[in-house]
């Protein structure tokens, strides 16, 4: 398991990029729940931000990707709009606990 950062530092409602031994990540925390994806649009292969900490749409509702405008849903993954619909995000293992929030390997 890897540490990515406390609890507060991923604050509801936001998203914050990770970088563990070469793999690109990034979580979501909604309704308190943490969301982790591989940082890699299936339409293209790269990552979806521009900004470094920027994955959620206007809403703070969907994952957009800033290349294409694809938008996945926060819980699965799944592109609900764009150039890869109906295709997902790699979806991460996570743990949450009083340390902080963990990439389960």
């Amino acid at each position: 398991m890897h540490l990515l950062c406390t609890s507060h530092a991923l604050a509801e409602g936001q998203s914050r990029a990770f970088s563990v031994d070469g793999l690109e990540l990034f979580g979501v925390r909604r309704q308190g729940q943490v969301y982790l994806y591989r940082n890699r649009c299936p339409h293209r292969g790269i990552p979806l931000n521009w900004a470094q900490n920027a994955f959620l749409d206007d809403s703070a509702s969907l994952i957009h990707c800033a290349h294409h405008g694809a938008l996945f849903l926060i819980e699965s993954g799944e592109c609900v709009a764009g150039p890869c619909e109906g295709e997902q995000l790699l979806a991460l293992g996570c743990h949450e606990d009083s340390q902080g929030i963990w990439l389960m390997a």
